[in-house]
């Protein structure tokens, strides 16, 4: 029995499923949640599925959360999706089921669940819930909500197929989906705009974007920053990829103040692996897209630092 039939079997098995997935999600968190929980409702009417975490405001168009009780978990499945390592799970209680599956295409660093699915060559976690969907369609149902989930899962995460992960699986993937028949134009109208504090962040991050010699970027958004332009944390995610946007770019790093005054940290390539600086600094993820943790400023040099290095070996190796 394949793994994915032992995920099916234990979908079949019980009568309740909770679903949770990361904290501070993205599009494919979110996506591959909803996705999920649709297809599973949609083919058992009579189950009980429950997404659960914290509601963000920005994405609750592609699915709103539900409320679990703690007694809800009483010999209950658990499918934790796209979240690499436990304390990122948003909701403790999921190791509180009778079961716990892990669906994710995150490096398996960290282990853990009873049945561990991980495909980290995948684009995406909803290019994965629609691999699940698709191996057993014949019991299981694809619905349109469903199919507009997870086709906006693999929007974010491959940056509207920009990114390297995107493959002609992803892309057959995205076209079953579409043929469901949702809005695919709104959904991409959706994941494209942005508020106007975010456009008036994007051009103080462009005007403030310090670039090494062989293209190593960084901005720092302290609270004072995120104060004038009346935005949080989350407020800021749509920034993330515009470094990327100057060619002479090949890594970067958004350095994002939190409340304890530590900063959460934003890597991302688009050439160099930047995932090993990531796990030095209490974080990890993708070659080309991770997210780390500096304590205070100095550790935000030492990050800075680090970045250019690597970014210098790069251009180094591509002169060899």
């Amino acid at each position: 029995m394949t793994l994915q039939q032992e995920i099916f079997e234990q979908i079949k098995k019980h009568q309740r499923i909770i679903i949770h997935r990361h904290q501070r999600p993205d599009p494919d968190a979110i996506g591959s949640q909803i996705g999920l929980a649709e297809i599973i409702h949609a083919s058992f009417p009579m189950k009980t599925v429950l997404a659960v975490g914290k509601q963000v405001g920005g994405l609750s168009w592609i699915g709103e959360m539900d409320t679990a009780d703690d007694d809800d978990y009483d010999d209950a499945l658990v499918i934790v999706t796209d979240t690499a390592n436990p304390p990122r799970v948003d909701d403790n209680r999921y190791t509180n089921g009778q079961e716990l599956i892990k669906i994710d295409h995150h490096p398996n660093d960290d282990p853990y669940g009873d049945l561990a699915w991980v495909v980290p060559s995948a684009s995406s976690s909803s290019e994965m819930i629609f691999d699940l969907y698709h191996q057993f369609k014949h019991e299981l149902t694809l619905n349109a909500k469903a199919a507009q989930a997870l086709y906006t899962g693999i929007i974010g995460d491959t940056g509207r197929f920009l990114y390297s992960d995107t493959t002609p699986h992803t892309l057959r993937v995205a076209a079953s989906l579409m043929a469901t028949g949702f809005d695919v134009t709104a959904v991409n109208q959706k994941l494209d705009s942005m508020p106007l504090p975010v456009a008036h962040l994007s051009a103080y991050v462009y005007q403030n974007l310090q670039i090494t010699e062989d293209g190593a970027a960084s901005v720092c958004l302290t609270g004072e920053v995120l104060d004038q332009f009346d935005l949080k944390d989350a407020g800021t995610a749509g920034v993330v990829p515009l470094p990327g946007k100057i060619d002479s770019v090949v890594c970067w790093a958004i350095f994002v103040i939190q409340r304890d005054g530590s900063y959460r940290v934003r890597l991302r390539s688009k050439g160099p692996t930047i995932n090993e600086l990531a796990k030095k600094h209490d974080g990890g993820g993708h070659a080309l897209a991770s997210g780390a943790k500096a304590k205070d400023l100095d550790e935000v040099q030492t990050i800075q630092t680090e970045l250019a290095a690597i970014a210098t070996a790069y251009k180094k190796s591509e002169k060899e």
